[in-house]
């Protein structure tokens, strides 16, 4: 059977399959049927993100979704983790996110939440594409006023809000705090520097335009180097990145350094240890966590698990053990105790909140974690061919292995939403994993590349 979903929903190029109106009036059937419970009137939640092609899709889910006698709340463009957060807030049956996270304006995506503002299990996405391929559902046509209905809902921006707000301690406030926020030109434009302001602090905010087309372009999570001149320029406590969907962010200290999700992780997770509020005294990275963050914890007597890379598998990790913090190195970090899903303003808030608790800067707590040299490159293939099928590859990062002698690592791998090989390693000496890294990464494109 053919596959739609890959580790974050289904994504790719806009108006191309499978992110054609089509595909994603199918999509909608399919969730109404799957999410449709009994003969009471069922509700879909649909948020989407700032992209131009967000409008075709959205219209096309709508569709889809009324077709089957379900009615669908629109709330426009908010966060990723706001979506979940509104989908659980209504009690709606489910909730659906227009949205290709990071990626540029050309693609984008779709991914679903349950009832509880979670990512669906595989089998229930299994299900769907069983739906869609194989007609099961194309006979069901409600008709008259069993046909579902679409209606926005005003004010899921401010239930956000206030959401997001209440992840601080009560009375705790950002008063006399600079702030730089860039928004990516994303989901958060409007939400994210509402909260900062509502909670007192001053906020220099950059990329809050959106276009339709202008979406992480050259700006966000992904180029911190814009937040990092924006500290330098305006003299700022800390500034605070967010991608597309607002679900991840990176920020810079008042050194303007980046300060990636590891730091993020490791700042929260000894303070949380310190303030005994973290479960077990444990955390979940994934495969990609720099060594340095797992030294910090078993130093400060924690644990860390490690997961698969995917904000799916740090979070089924956590649930699987039952721990309240995890997160990846790209700054998608979930705080369980307030949300379902990682939060790129609920993360920033934690940060913020243990800098004015303990009157310290945000140079000075990321102190608390020594980062071991890392080198990490992205090489764009023709395909995910698995790398033991290719006997060169294999031999390469055999000798690699050798060469380490455990005293670093190195994992390679392929991005579960993207046609891009990862090459990463770390070791003691920055030259030595550099030229072994770029020694692979070349071969892979020799055998693989575009």
């Amino acid at each position: 059977m053919k596959k739609l979903f890959g580790t974050d929903g289904v994504r790719g190029t806009a108006n191309t399959e499978p992110m054609t109106s089509e595909t994603a009036l199918k999509l909608g059937r399919a969730a109404a049927y799957v999410f449709k419970k009994d003969n009471r009137r069922h509700q879909i939640v649909i948020g989407k993100d700032t992209r131009l092609s967000g409008y075709m899709l959205e219209n096309a889910l709508v569709s889809g979704i009324c077709s089957m006698g379900v009615d669908v709340i629109l709330v426009g463009p908010l966060p990723t983790p706001g979506i979940a957060f509104i989908t659980r807030s209504l009690r709606a049956d489910a909730g659906v996110v227009i949205s290709a996270s990071h990626n540029t304006y050309e693609d984008n995506g779709i991914k679903f939440f349950s009832n509880q503002g979670v990512k669906l299990p595989v089998a229930l996405e299994r299900k769907m594409e069983e739906l869609i391929f194989t007609g099961e559902i194309d006979h069901i046509r409600p008709t008259a006023t069993d046909v579902g209905k679409a209606y926005r809902d005003d004010d899921a921006n401010g239930r956000y809000v206030e959401f997001v707000k209440n992840s601080l301690p009560k009375g705790l406030t950002l008063d006399g705090m600079r702030i730089a926020l860039d928004c990516a030109n994303g989901a958060a434009y409007k939400v994210a520097p509402k909260i900062l302001r509502e909670l007192g602090a001053e906020v220099i905010l950059y990329n809050d335009h959106p276009d339709g087309t202008n979406i992480n372009k050259n700006c966000g999570s992904l180029h911190p180097e814009v937040i990092r001149k924006a500290v330098i320029d305006h003299k700022v406590d800390v500034g605070i990145s967010l991608d597309g969907d607002a679900d991840r962010v990176i920020l810079a200290d008042d050194q303007a350094k980046e300060v990636d999700g590891d730091f993020i992780l490791a700042i929260c997770a000894l303070d949380m240890i310190k303030q005994h509020r973290l479960k077990d005294n444990a955390l979940v990275g994934t495969v990609m966590s720099n060594m340095g963050l797992e030294l910090a914890i078993q130093k400060a007597g924690g644990k860390m698990y490690k997961a698969d890379v995917g904000d799916r598998y740090v979070i089924e990790e956590m649930m699987k053990r039952d721990v309240l913090l995890g997160g990846e190195q790209s700054g998608h970090i979930l705080f369980r105790e307030y949300t379902t899903t990682g939060d790129g303003m609920i993360t920033a808030l934690q940060v913020l909140n243990i800098m004015k608790r303990t009157g310290k800067p945000l140079s000075h707590l990321a102190k608390c974690m020594e980062k071991m040299p890392q080198v990490l490159i992205n090489v764009r293939v023709k395909a995910k061919t698995p790398f033991e099928d290719i006997e060169e590859i294999k031999s390469e990062i055999t000798r690699i292995h050798r060469k380490l002698d455990g005293k670093g690592r190195l994992l390679t791998r392929y991005s579960g939403t993207e046609n891009i090989a990862r090459v990463m390693i770390e070791g003691h000496d920055i030259d030595t994993i550099n030229d072994l890294a770029e020694e692979l990464a070349a071969l892979i494109k020799k055998k693989l590349g575009q």
